[in-house]
């Protein structure tokens, strides 16, 4: 007696296919699960048994033999229990093996028989579609994240009762159908912060702008309550909408991560994480000690990292952003397994000038000596530093502007500039893959699309002459002002584009230098 089912299993933020076989044998009654599964895997069978009692069917007094193959990969997870459970159903003839010809399963069961969502159900739709499976049952709860696939019928399950009765023809449950564009039309984009809120504070507005035009990393350092918090939090609402292939692999990630609120298929905004300072280097890059799950920066995909009070981060923390963010993804290797996840995020962090935070304040005495603003400071490296592409300093505001009673632009007067600048930056790369944004490009594309004329050229080579710039600080300053260009719809970088980009890197010579 002999049974094979479909299920997956995700590795990252990618599902690969697994094949479960079950055989049933007349001998010493036994439930063996073998192909290099995990404890979570192991405990299936306690699950499985109690839940076909409890569901009505009879066990069978056999020894049994499920298999997962390919069986030199390690299995993780809950998600195999109800594909078990159907193949044993299926080897003891309650349900015909045609019935899972093309079709995957895969479901957490409760002892009672009714199913607990799994993580990953969007990645796991995507690889059975491309591995041509037409049908796949999955618990109810994930049901229309996965029915973002186009061509793969979904059918939502609670039960494995349930599971059973639609196989054997005994119960029709209707496909589940998602609609992304009514998902989008529908999204509560309301509780995006304006940026209007902000009093005064119009040069550091203007770098933010910038910094989301083109999606650069940008470090605001000034004295305690001058608003770099509160400019933080409103670069959301200054970003272009997530379009909905940057949504569904956001989407992909949140659901590997089990971040996914229940009764929501779709992320539908960008990403905004803001991890305290006593994080560790594993929680914001991934890991883990049995599974792999994405850190911060991959949960920031597409989004913005918010690193509060910079400083404050250990060392070792900070130093793991630096490939990150050239690199746009993040490799880990274990001793069993390596898995990428992909890192394309927007780097936002404040800091105080010193300690005490009022070092270069007109209005409050510092009173921290050299040695420990040096020391303050020294806990950004330089490397580290180079990476971030807009320095900008937040003064503290001025009373006439804080009891000023106009407001200054709203995010979405903001937005429209910003959406404008990045079609410009579509048309221009829409021959190069994986680039979508200035920050994104490379040597080869700063070579193409930031020629400096004769005026451009010399204020940059007295800028690197006075200012001692790396190479790698040269090429962002070129690529802020090719962002800085778009957004006066301008196709060559004028003189004043590159002043405006070389005044973003001020603090290179004032504070570290």
């Amino acid at each position: 007696m002999y049974s094979n089912i479909l299920s997956f299993s995700v590795s990252g933020i990618d599902a690969f296919k697994i094949e479960i076989e079950t055989h049933l044998d007349n001998t010493i009654p036994n439930f063996l699960i073998v192909g290099l599964p995990d404890s979570a895997v192991k405990e299936s069978r306690e699950r499985v048994t109690a839940a076909m009692k409890n569901s009505g069917f009879m066990f069978p007094i056999k020894k049994i033999t499920v298999n997962l193959a390919p069986a030199d990969v390690r299995k993780e997870g809950s998600a195999f229990d109800l594909p078990i459970a159907l193949g044993i159903l299926t080897a003891t003839g309650v349900i015909e093996q045609e019935k899972l010809d093309l079709t995957a399963a895969m479901g957490e069961l409760s002892l009672d028989g009714s199913i607990r969502p799994v993580h990953g159900a969007l990645s796991v739709a995507l690889e059975a579609k491309s591995q041509g499976i037409k049908r796949i049952l999955l618990p109810s709860v994930n049901a229309d994240e996965a029915a973002l696939v186009n061509e793969l019928d979904v059918i939502p399950i609670d039960s494995l009762r349930q599971a059973v009765e639609y196989l054997i023809g005994e119960t029709d449950i209707p496909i589940r159908k998602v609609d992304i564009n009514k998902i989008f039309q529908d999204a509560d984009k309301d509780h995006l912060l304006d940026i209007s809120d902000v009093k005064g504070q119009e040069n550091v507005k203007r770098a933010l702008e910038v910094s989301a035009a083109g999606g650069h990393n940008i470090l605001m350092i000034g004295p305690p309550g001058s608003g770099k918090t509160m400019l933080a939090k409103r670069i959301s609402g200054i970003l272009p909408y997530l379009t909905v292939d940057e949504s569904l692999e956001t989407t992909k990630i949140h659901s590997v991560a089990g971040l996914l609120p229940p009764g929501k298929a779709l992320v539908t905004v960008r990403p905004f994480r803001a991890p305290h300072h006593t994080i560790s280097d594993a929680a914001l890059v991934g890991g883990g000690m049995i599974k792999i799950r994405p850190g911060e920066i991959s949960l920031s995909h597409h989004g913005v990292l918010f690193m509060d009070e910079l400083p404050e981060f250990a060392r070792n923390v900070l130093e793991v952003l630096r490939q990150p963010i050239e690199e746009k993804r993040i490799t880990i290797a274990r001793t069993r397994v390596t898995v990428e996840y992909p890192a394309n995020f927007m780097l936002v962090c404040s800091m105080n000038p010193c300690p005490c935070g009022h070092f270069g304040d007109t209005t409050r005495e510092c009173t921290c000596n050299s040695n420990q603003i040096q020391r303050y400071l020294a806990k950004i490296s330089g490397p580290l530093l180079d990476r971030i592409d807009i320095h900008v300093e937040v003064p503290a505001v001025k009373y006439q502007e804080l009891s000023a009673q106009t407001k200054g632009e709203s995010s979405e007067v903001v937005r429209e500039r910003v959406i404008k600048a990045r079609l410009v930056q579509d048309q221009r790369f829409k021959d190069r893959t994986g680039i979508f944004k200035n920050a994104d490009m490379e040597s080869k594309d700063i070579r193409t699309y930031c020629k400096l004329d004769v005026s451009s050229q010399a204020i940059l080579k007295m800028a690197v002459d006075k200012l001692g710039f790396s190479a790698r600080t040269y090429d962002r300053i070129l690529k802020v002002s090719r962002t800085i260009a778009d957004l006066a719809a301008c196709k060559e970088i004028k003189p004043e584009h590159i002043s405006e980009a070389v005044q973003y890197r001020s603090l290179d010579r004032e504070y570290w230098k």
